[in-house]
């Protein structure tokens, strides 16, 4: 009688087990998908500042004929975009894009009639909204890679982590030249 009730604990005991493991499993992909929708929803925002760039260009190209080398530095950052594979490098591509853009808006100031071009205007007014959206959904992705990444680093969630090759996945990190103070320069008249 006390063998059966010893098998019985020792089957329940199994069977907690067993369910908890697949709970941790479950929350895994759970994650796993939560990353990937985030990533994705980044990539609809990217996918539309990526068209919206020739449009943005051909403007451009109108007033800035001395600025070749700006637009350049455009098409070939948003080339890049294009030939990056891994996410590490789809995240640098970006970045350099980001970049490239800033440098373009930069340049735009030293063009009056540029800025006051309707089209201009409403290119620029797009890609800066998309550009708001783009770093609202980063963070969102961060939020869900890094708590994603604690729970494959937390026990009893490792071991199911490593059982199934879970791996950690990347933050989106910004360039590091971002972080660097703005010289501003005030020009005498």
């Amino acid at each position: 009688m006390t063998g059966w009730i010893v098998f019985a604990a020792f089957l329940l005991i199994l069977a907690a087990l067993i369910l908890y493991a697949v709970v941790l499993y479950n929350g895994f992909i759970h994650l796993k998908n939560t990353i990937d929708k985030a990533w994705s929803n980044i990539d609809v925002l990217l996918k539309q500042r990526f068209d919206e760039l020739p449009k943005l260009i051909k403007v451009c190209e109108g007033y800035m004929q001395h600025e070749q080398k700006t637009l350049e530095e455009v098409v070939k950052a948003r080339s890049a975009i294009n030939n990056a594979g891994s996410d590490q490098e789809r995240m640098g591509a970006q970045n350099a894009l980001t970049e490239t853009l800033r440098s373009l808006f930069m340049v735009v100031e030293r063009y009056p009639d540029l800025k006051a071009d309707v089209a201009f205007r409403n290119l620029g007014a797009r890609i800066s909204d998309l550009e708001d959206q783009i770093a609202d959904r980063r963070e969102l992705y961060n939020e869900s890679v890094t708590f994603y990444n604690i729970r494959l680093d937390q026990f009893p969630d490792l071991v199911i982590a490593r059982l199934f090759h879970f791996t950690t996945r990347p933050l989106w990190q910004i360039d590091p030249a971002h972080r660097q103070d703005v010289q501003v320069v005030f020009a005498h008249h």
